[in-house]
Parts: C-alpha cells; structure tokens; sequence
C-alpha cells in the first residue's frame, strides 16, 4: 500500500490492491471494525439452539440435525417460544426504507450484466475475498471448500444469488429469496455455534481472541459487501463496465434489503454513496492473505476447471482471477502470471461481455424478455442432475465443522478433453476487434486513395471481366 497526499494536500490518497482513492473523514478506522469481531448475530444464535432441542419432522434423515430445514422447523413452532417469534417478527418485518420499485430495478441490474456480475462474485468477491484475514480460518473448518467438493458450494451461493434476484415477489417475505436469505442464516449461526462448542473443547482449534467470533457481525457486513459494493466498484470497472448512479442506488438498495433479512448490519447500505465508503475502509483494514486463503483460492479454481457452465481452463480463470483482483492481491494469493496469449484473451473477453452489456436496448418489453431468458437458463443448468445441483437446496448444514478438519489444498486434474465454453467469448471479441480494425483501415484507405488518386480508386479490372 502507498499514501500520497493530493495537490490541495488537504486529503490522503491511498493506492491500496490496485484500487486508489481518497481517504475522508467519512471512511471508517479499524477500531470501529475490531468491535464487530466480538458481536454477532445472537438472536439467531438463541433461536438455533431452540431448534436443536425440538423433535425432528418425520421425514428428517435419521433426526440428523444438520439436515433439518431449520426454516420450516421455525415457521411450524415460533408460535411456542418468545425467542422464535421474536425472530420470526423481524424475518417478517419489512423495513419502512424498502421502495419495491427499487428493488426490482435492482434486480434488473444483475440481469442486464448477468456474466460479468456473476464472474466478479466467483473470481473477485469470493475468491478474492480468500484474502481478508478471517474468512479463510472459518471456511476450511466447514470442508465445504475442499477441491473436490467446492463447485458444489459455488452452484449452492449462485442459488442463493439466483433467489434474490429472481424477481420482486422473490423478496417479500415468503418468497423464495426471502426464504434463501433466512435459511442462510440460519446456517450461519449453526456453524457458528458448532465452532464454538469445539472450542471449548479444544481452545486452540481456532483463535477467537485473533479472528473474532465465527462469522461475525463483520464477516456478516463483509458477505453483503462482495456481493454489492465490490461487485459495483471493483469486479464491473475492471471488465470495461460502469454503473450508471441510478444501478448503483438501485443494486445497493436489494442488498441492504438481503443484509437485513440475514441478520447483517444494513446502515453501511443506506446509499450508494456510504456503501462506497465502508467498501473501501474494509478494503484497507482487513485484507492480509494468509497460508489459508491461498489453499482456499487456489482449490476454487481447481474444483471449477473445465466445468458447466463456463468450461473455462484453469489458465483462462487464472487470468481473469488476475483481472479483477488486480496483480498486486493476486501475487499475494499466489495465482500464477499468466502468458501474453492468455491476456489477449482477457482483453477480448472484456470487450465481448461490453458489447453484449450495450446490445440489450433499454426498452421494456425488449429487456423484460432477455432477462426471462436469462432466468429461464440460469435456473434450468443450477437444477440439471447432471451439471448442476439436481435439486433445489435447503441450505442445511452440510459442511459440519469437527476437530480433525481443515481444508487442504487439492491436485489438479488431467484432462482428455477441454470443452468449449467461456473462451469462445474472448475470440469473439478478438474477432470483433480485429474486424473493426479491418474495415476502419480499409475505410481510410479508400479515402485516402480517392484523394491522392481521384476517382481511380481501385485499378481498372473491367477488360478482365467482359465478355
């Protein structure tokens, strides 16, 4: 990181991951983020350990506790304890600051950049967010990034992103994104709860006095932040995609929606504005990436490598790792420098995902129909029983913590066969580039030519065609 202080001298400019800005007095110091590492969602905390107490439904596996649907199990009892019905008053409670209208249009948003959005949350948001300091240390005590097993986790949060997008209905409570929203959080106070009961056993299994609470109230602000904030200022921008002030209110307002529905703090989402400043003060005072993270990151890649939907090469998601997470974080994480080819591929792939982004007309009907389609596609490969999830996931607890669990990193896997998939979209655009370049050299030429020449642009081939 560089500071340098700007040509008024009044403000302090910081070059920090490839990303600079401006510190103010509105930006957040660190000391208002190490409080939140020792708060957390206590609510549903105390709610979680009602539910495991109740008696398992009669199609649950075995009582299994981590297969419940914690959601369904809060809805059929909240009525018999104080604590529950607290939860489910607040889960049910929509906030006087949600404009439905703006939701929509905030949903409208990740449809109309729907690739680019969905590769700034894999490559930008998630696995670069395996360089903040914490996330890591919990994640590999879940086994729930595991190279073999880690797409699996991906296609359950693109579900999860799916649901809250889906459509307005999708976000009033009882919709299938304000379910998603409440049943993750749930799961995240399950996990929670069972890191904390092995650290009673064994106090050196994870360092709360160091890292906090388990998903805490932090790591809570900072979900929300990746899939918002960053994906508006960092992961777009480093595509050749910028939001207009409007997308940018409109995206924030759906998240700060999701952020209250999950028991994260909302006030960083009250504007677009704010959004910005507490993206960039996390930026600055919690990204450190550790031994941890580069195992995380690197086994995302290799559990996506020629996989539906993208079939990209672990080069090209190298590459585009290196794209958006900037050279400076991606040194850190340890993803490989890739070759001139592969950023040539880098360069066509972000002038394809631009032009597709202004080919959708801005007219209604015309919109409303590409982003059905989108929804219709996007909805049909998560629930293939082969290339996707099969069916649609619960968000039980799964990835159980224990005391002899951690992630370790996983082996790269051979290939016959590589599958065209994402990379057609770079050619594409190399193509489109180089046409352009042809026809406008070509244009200039003619031009020139008819002015150094006169008419005689071309030379005479009639004798050779009459007949």
């Amino acid at each position: 990181m560089s500071a340098t202080k700007n040509g008024k001298g009044n403000r302090i400019e910081y070059h920090y991951w490839d990303y600079s800005f401006e510190w103010t007095d509105q930006h957040r110091p660190a000391s208002e983020f190490e409080s939140w590492i020792h708060s957390c969602d206590s609510l549903a905390d105390e709610c979680n350990d009602i539910l495991n107490e109740l008696p398992a439904p009669a199609n649950n596996e075995g009582g299994n506790i981590s297969k419940r649907d914690r959601y369904a199990l809060l809805k059929g009892n909240h009525e018999n304890h104080p604590k529950l019905e607290e939860l489910w008053s607040q889960i049910n409670t929509v906030p006087d600051w949600v404009d439905w209208a703006q939701i929509q249009r905030g949903q409208e948003v990740y449809w109309r950049y729907m690739l680019p959005i969905a590769n700034s949350l894999t490559y930008n948001s998630l696995l670069g967010g395996m360089g903040a300091i914490r996330v890591g240390e919990t994640l590999s005590r879940t086994g729930g990034f595991g190279a073999n097993v880690v797409r699996r986790r991906l296609l359950e949060t693109a579900q999860h992103a799916f649901q809250v997008n889906s459509s307005v209905d999708s976000m009033r409570p009882g919709g299938d994104g304000h379910l998603a929203c409440v049943r993750v959080r749930l799961l995240h106070s399950a996990v929670r709860r069972k890191i904390m009961s092995l650290v009673e056993r064994d106090p050196t299994y994870y360092d709360v006095q160091k890292y906090g609470l388990p998903i805490n109230d932090l790591d809570a602000f900072a979900t929300i932040n990746t899939y918002s904030s960053t994906v508006i200022w960092l992961g777009l921008p480093r595509q050749g995609i910028n939001l207009s002030e409007q997308e940018q209110e409109d995206y924030i307002a759906l998240w700060r929606l999701v952020a209250w529905y999950m028991g994260a703090p909302a006030e960083p989402f009250e504007s677009a504005a704010k959004a910005k400043l507490w993206s960039e003060s996390l930026l600055i005072n919690e990204f450190a990436p550790t031994d941890t993270g580069r195992i995380l990151a690197k086994n995302i890649v290799i559990g996506m490598e020629n996989t539906a939907p993208a079939y990209a090469s672990k080069e090209f998601m190298d590459a585009l790792s290196r794209l958006l997470n900037g050279d400076q974080l991606s040194d850190e994480l340890h993803i490989p420098r890739t070759s001139l080819y592969y950023r040539m591929l880098m360069w066509g792939y972000c002038l394809s995902v631009q032009l597709q982004a202004k080919a959708v007309p801005r007219i209604g009907f015309i919109e409303r129909y590409i982003f059905a389609s989108r929804r219709r596609m996007m909805w049909d490969h998560l629930m293939d029983d082969k290339e996707g999830l099969g069916k649609e996931t619960i968000f039980d607890f799964k990835y159980v913590p224990s005391l002899n669990r951690t992630t370790k990193e996983g082996q790269r896997k051979n290939y016959m066969l590589k599958r065209p998939g994402i990379e057609v979209l770079s050619y594409m655009g190399l193509l489109a580039a180089f046409g352009s370049v042809a026809t406008l050299s070509t244009g200039l030429y003619l031009a020139a030519a008819k002015v150094l020449l006169g008419s005689q642009v071309m030379p005479d081939l009639s004798h050779i065609i009459r007949v």
